[in-house]
């Protein structure tokens, strides 16, 4: 039987810290542990579109949700490489449930960006450096100046994790208190709301990554105070009101080139699920109306599975390179070019195109009986799709980013 592909494969060995409770140095082994029980409960999630709480509870005791928190609140400030070896472990048996986990354990790093008054709101409150934190970047919601702050308003669709969030990163639009419009783009904020005071509508109802519950979340004239305020632009061009983390090397992390390997993460987890599921299935079925008593027996099996595993290879390599990039750049506090910035996020996508090429080929040769939804593969096959359709991962749109900036064009979007 083929040799299973390694799923800490980028994990380097880096010395860490002790915090009281546990270490991060085995947090890609803790997790790994939870796999079954994240297995057994990837069907019902699916069907329930949202996350058991149980799972969600069990991750928490693995402190991935501390990866990115301050360590002054008890937070481990994980090097990328790993976050990404413990995302992908998720993903290898629930993409659902990765998409939620990355989500809130990323977005507890742009908390971190926040001014310090609002990182005391986030991580000292019941929850600990364990709070969970949900995020939308489509500035649905508008935000009018009131009282020293702004009054928020609005829908903001995609709400990922939102059923288990503490706080939730509502991106908004500046709009006047006297309603006069607005010469030019609106300023976009990022305006944080305990998740107790939005309502959650039930509109999460899709094909491919369905138990993420990434519900459209609304606000109804909530009160911000001015501290729980981050502007949008300066956050993209690297500047943050944080006074205790701006100088840390770990907060130098552009949030869109760590969102492209925070994807990474998924995409892997789910081309070598992809690869493990196929490799079991081959052993104990044939291929129907041929001679073959056993699919791994057959010529077109061989061709098929190498064609997957190099593509899984590749993408493994492209997110080593972009991964390494990115921790490289923020330990020597060097900036980024315009075509490196456009170059990651291409490879973002581009990765996620070689995992989901691998999915598609194993899934289509794996047979009629995959269809039943109890097999794992094509739940597979309907996430990674998904997860090419994401406005910011989509490959296409990532290909012609870089290549307008490759033909000295500008790039067409502020998020690079």
């Amino acid at each position: 039987m083929p040799e299973r592909p390694d799923p800490g494969a980028l994990t380097q060995v880096v010395p860490r810290a002790t915090v009281v409770g546990m270490v991060d140095a085995g947090i890609v082994e803790r997790i790994r542990e939870l796999r079954p029980l994240i297995r057994q409960n990837a069907l019902r999630a699916e069907h329930d579109r949202r996350v058991p709480d149980e799972v969600v509870a069990a991750l928490s005791g693995t402190g991935v949700y501390r990866m990115n928190v301050p360590a002054r609140y008890g937070g481990y400030r994980t090097p990328l490489h790993t976050q990404v070896d413990a995302f992908a472990e998720i993903a290898l048996e629930c993409a659902s449930t990765a998409w939620v986990t990355l989500g809130q354990a990323g977005v507890s790093y742009i908390a971190a960006l926040f001014p310090d008054e609002a990182q005391d709101d986030f991580f000292t409150g019941p929850a600990g450096p364990d709070v969970r934190i949900g995020g939308t970047l489509v500035p649905g919601a508008t935000a009018v100046p009131y009282d020293g702050g702004y009054r928020v308003d609005g829908a903001s669709g995609f709400a990922t994790g939102c059923h288990h969030a503490h706080w939730h990163l509502l991106t908004a639009a500046v709009v006047p208190a006297d309603g006069r419009p607005v010469g030019g783009p609106p300023e976009v904020l990022w305006v944080a709301v305990p998740m107790s005071e939005l309502e959650i509508l039930d509109d999460w109802d899709t094909t491919g990554l369905a138990g993420t519950g990434s519900n459209t979340v609304v606000a109804h004239g909530i009160p911000v105070p001015a501290h729980r305020v981050l502007p949008l632009g300066p956050m993209l061009a690297g500047r943050t009101p944080s006074k205790t983390n701006a100088d840390d090397p770990f907060y130098r992390m552009p949030v869109p080139a760590l969102f492209c390997a925070w994807t990474a993460s998924a995409a892997l987890g789910l081309g070598r699920a992809a690869l493990t599921e196929f490799d079991q299935r081959v052993h104990r079925r044939g291929i129907t109306y041929t001679l073959h008593q056993r699919q791994h027996e057959a010529t077109v099996t061989h061709l098929q599975f190498a064609e997957a595993q190099m593509r899984i290879s590749a993408a493994e390599l492209v997110a080593a390179r972009l991964t390494g990039e990115i921790e490289t750049k923020a330990h020597d506090g060097d900036s980024y070019t315009p075509r490196e910035k456009a170059r990651i996020r291409a490879e973002c996508g581009y990765l996620t195109r070689l995992c989901k090429e691998a999915v598609e080929l194993l899934a289509s040769a794996a047979g009629a009986s995959s269809l039943q939804r109890s097999v794992p593969l094509q739940r597979i096959a309907r996430d990674v799709n998904a997860l090419t359709l994401h406005s910011f991962v989509n490959p296409a749109t990532n290909l012609e980013i870089y290549g307008r900036v490759l033909s000295g064009v500008d790039p067409g979007t502020p998020f690079l």
